[in-house]
């Protein structure tokens, strides 16, 4: 009976520029008896201690939680984002690739997200997209009783779907015009979804998705690459839903006239 395999070998091409402003290229490296049970990043650890140990220049790549959380370690693997569909790309396993494969790994690079080294990206776009407005500054005073304010689960549920978004910006590196509008209208909806969020409503939409523009993303044209790449299986709903508040805030003056329930 044979004996179930434990290592593999895989080629991989990866993109390497030394700063952001230089010219890259990729680089084909051989890495060997990386265990079956290994992650992606994990083979990428194994490569740089080969590197490092040949006097060579180790792979950059960002990597935090390495469990799926934080959508810190986003590449671009065989043209996908992080991989495969809902996933992260610390998730991502090499017994998924057969022995001897060639793997393509390349940065989260877009219009908007500028390559800072190797696959290291500046992401730092979807921050000021939520600086311009993602919070709610009307002061609510001492904590609140939780049953004082009742909510419809169905809700809460959806506000708690948008607001599982980890921003690693996925939906932007699938999309073919690079559109963060997945990630824009999910830090808007969970707050328009929820009363405490009401007030500042359409005010916030406005700021955001002006912010969004002003980053250099391109526009949405439903596509829905960003949906099926989503780690976390956030659906395009919230990007209409966005698009029609955007409109009532151009109309009305981003003010919040009237209470309107989300839908």
């Amino acid at each position: 009976m044979n004996e179930p395999q434990k290592t593999l070998s895989v080629r991989l091409r990866i993109w390497r520029q030394p700063i952001g402003n230089s010219n890259g290229q990729f680089v084909e490296y051989g890495v060997n008896d990386i265990p079956v049970e290994a992650s992606f990043l994990e083979m990428l650890d194994i490569l740089n201690e080969q590197l490092v140990e040949s006097g060579e220049d180790a792979v950059a790549f960002e990597s935090d939680c390495r469990e799926g959380i934080c959508g810190t370690c986003s590449l671009v693997i065989d043209g996908l984002p992080h991989g495969e569909g809902q996933c992260t790309t610390c998730q991502l396993q090499m017994r998924n690739f057969k022995d001897g494969a060639t793997i393509t790994v390349e940065p989260f690079s877009t219009g908007a997200f500028k390559t800072i080294k190797d696959l290291v990206v500046d992401r730092s776009p979807l921050d000021r997209i939520i600086e311009s407005g993602g919070y709610v500054t009307v002061h609510s005073g001492p904590k609140p009783e939780p049953n004082s304010i009742p909510i419809e689960e169905d809700v809460v549920e959806d506000a708690l779907d948008a607001s599982a978004c980890i921003g690693c910006g996925a939906c932007v590196a699938a999309c073919p015009n690079g559109s963060a509008s997945l990630f824009t209208s999910a830090k808007i909806g969970h707050l328009a979804l929820l009363p405490q969020g009401q007030t500042e409503r359409y005010g916030r939409v406005r700021k955001m998705v002006e912010a969004m523009d002003n980053e250099g993303f391109g526009s949405c044209r439903n596509y829905a690459e960003c949906q099926a790449s989503c780690p976390k299986n956030i659906s395009i709903k919230y990007i209409g839903r966005m698009n029609k508040d955007y409109i009532h805030a151009t109309i009305h003056g981003g003010d919040n006239r009237g209470p309107v329930k989300a839908t």
